[in-house]
């Protein structure tokens, strides 16, 4: 594990970005070059639960702690990547108070919650040292819930203070989607959401979490309180260069022709 709950109720600030390749490549790339987390993508990103172990086994050896999103709130789909050895789960779409106790819920072992006990996985060591591990999971696993629908809008004081739930992660696409605002965060309605979002995180000493694609945007939501922040993914940042190779060889072409 690599501290992630400690270091965000210390009040560090994480820097992360997004891993939807699905490839164990990109992630161990992306985890050799200095982020504080990344975050591998099972909602959207093009990998399957075979392939976040092979990305977790890549993230191994570097300093970056790895959060896997789910699909849902169901608990097999959260029991399968704990046990792969993920640090910390989010989950999208949280909807009510009731969403997000069902996602503690698939975290942590009885009495605490509902998780599955099997002793012979990647986690514990393949049972070398489960008791350690069942001992320190609810200080070590990360709860993040996303902020991304209108609905939990009216919620968000209940569901920042159930324990368990570590950080309130905004959505900024699918929320100002659900806003009808789509793609303008800086629209009133937006900002609005942003602020409640922090305070009743800030009130009930957890983290705000999100996922921005401009990075000059960092000092904004930094300034704001936000803890858990992520810029880019793999795919981009392979896009990104591609493109920009590609523009620089059509440049020199049109010189040299």
């Amino acid at each position: 594990m690599k501290n992630l709950k400690k270091r965000l109720k210390q009040g560090e600030t994480l820097n992360g970005c997004w891993l939807n390749l699905g490839s164990s490549l990109t992630a161990e790339i992306v985890g050799q070059s200095g982020f504080d987390w990344v975050l591998i993508d099972l909602e959207h990103g093009a990998g399957s639960e075979k392939d976040a172990l092979y990305q977790l086994q890549a993230l191994e050896h570097t300093s970056a702690g790895v959060i896997v999103r789910v699909e849902s709130a169901e608990s097999q789909r959260i029991h399968r990547v704990l046990d792969m050895g993920a640090e910390g789960i989010m989950c999208p779409k949280i909807t009510s108070p009731d969403d997000a106790r069902k996602v503690v819920s698939g975290l942590h072992y009885p009495p605490h919650g509902s998780r599955g006990v099997a002793k012979m996985v990647r986690a514990s060591g393949f049972a070398q040292h489960f008791n350690q591990y069942y001992e320190e999971s609810r200080e070590t696993i990360l709860g993040v819930v996303q902020i991304e629908t209108v609905g939990v809008l009216n919620h968000l004081d209940e569901v920042a203070n159930i324990e368990g739930v570590d950080v309130l992660f905004i959505g900024p696409a699918d929320l100002s989607m659900e806003l009808g605002i789509f793609g303008q965060f800086d629209h009133p309605r937006f900002k609005e959401a942003l602020r409640e979002t922090v305070n009743a995180a800030q009130k009930a000493g957890k983290a705000t979490g999100i996922l921005f694609f401009n990075p000059d945007d960092y000092q904004t939501y930094h300034e704001l309180g936000i803890q858990l922040i992520a810029c880019g993914a793999d795919a981009t940042f392979v896009a990104d260069g591609a493109r920009s190779m590609a523009r620089k060889l059509d440049a020199f072409r049109s010189i040299y022709k």
